[in-house]
C-alpha cells in the first residue's frame, strides 16, 4: 500500500520552489502518493509564532538573501532572489491549484509552473492575465481563477490552515510523513532516508 505525504506549501514561498523538483523526485522513487495543501503563510505565522518577512532583523534578512543562493546554486536553479514581482497576493494562486484538486487536475504541474513564474521568470501572478496564460499554456480551464474566489475554496482553503495548525506545522514547505513533520527543503534528504529505511515516524 502507498505511503501518503501532505505537502504543506505557499505559491509565494521561494523555498517550496526551492525544493520542489527535488522533493518530486522522493516522491517517484519511492511511489507515495501526495497530498498537496496549499496554505496562507501569514495566518500561519501569526498562529503558530513565526514572524513575517519584513518584521525580521536585517541581518535575518540579509542572511536569508544569502540562503537562497547558496541554495539555488546546490539546486543548479536559475533563481533571483529578490523577483521584480514579489511579493504577490499568493492567496489567488493557492485556492486556484485547490480548485484544480477539486476538478481532478494533475497540480504538479501547475505549481512548478507558478514556482516558475515568479522565480526564475519574474512573472507577474498578481495579473490575473498572467494566470490566465499559464492555464492556457497548461491547457487548464480558466474558470480555475474564478473558482478560486468562490468561498467553497475559502472553505477549503481555511480547512488547509486548521490541518497545518494540527499537524504542528508552521512554515512553508512542510512535508508530513505518518505524522512526523519535516520542515524545510533542506530536510528533504531527511524525508528520504525516512522513506528509504521504513522506520516509524520520530514524534515529540
Amino acid at each position: 500500500m502507498s505511503r501518503t505525504i501532505d505537502y504543506y506549501f505557499s505559491t509565494v514561498s521561494p523555498w517550496a520552489f526551492m525544493g520542489y523538483a527535488t522533493f518530486l523526485d522522493v516522491v517517484k522513487r519511492h511511489g507515495v502518493h501526495v497530498d498537496f495543501r496549499p496554505v496562507g503563510l501569514g495566518n500561519l505565522f501569526a498562529e503558530t509564532g513565526g514572524t513575517a518577512l519584513p518584521k525580521r532583523h536585517p541581518a535575518r534578512q540579509r542572511y536569508r538573501l544569502v540562503e537562497l543562493q547558496r541554495w539555488s546554486e546546490a539546486r543548479g536553479l536559475d533563481f533571483h532572489v529578490q523577483p521584480a514581482h514579489w511579493p504577490f497576493n499568493g492567496g489567488v494562486t493557492d485556492r486556484l491549484i485547490l480548485a484544480a484538486i477539486r476538478d481532478g487536475h494533475d497540480v504538479a504541474p501547475l505549481i512548478a509552473r507558478f514556482g516558475s513564474a515568479v522565480w526564475q521568470r519574474q512573472e507577474d501572478l498578481g495579473d490575473p492575465a498572467q494566470i490566465r496564460a499559464i492555464l492556457d499554456e497548461l491547457s487548464l480551464p480558466a474558470s480555475l481563477l474564478e473558482a478560486a474566489d468562490t468561498p467553497e475554496m475559502a472553505a477549503a482553503y481555511e480547512a488547509n490552515h486548521a490541518r497545518a495548525v494540527e499537524a504542528d506545522v508552521f512554515g512553508s514547505p512542510a512535508y508530513v510523513l505518518d505524522g512526523e513533520v519535516f520542515w524545510g527543503q533542506d530536510r528533504i534528504d531527511l524525508l528520504d532516508a525516512a522513506l528509504s529505511s521504513g522506520r516509524p515516524p520520530f514524534k515529540p
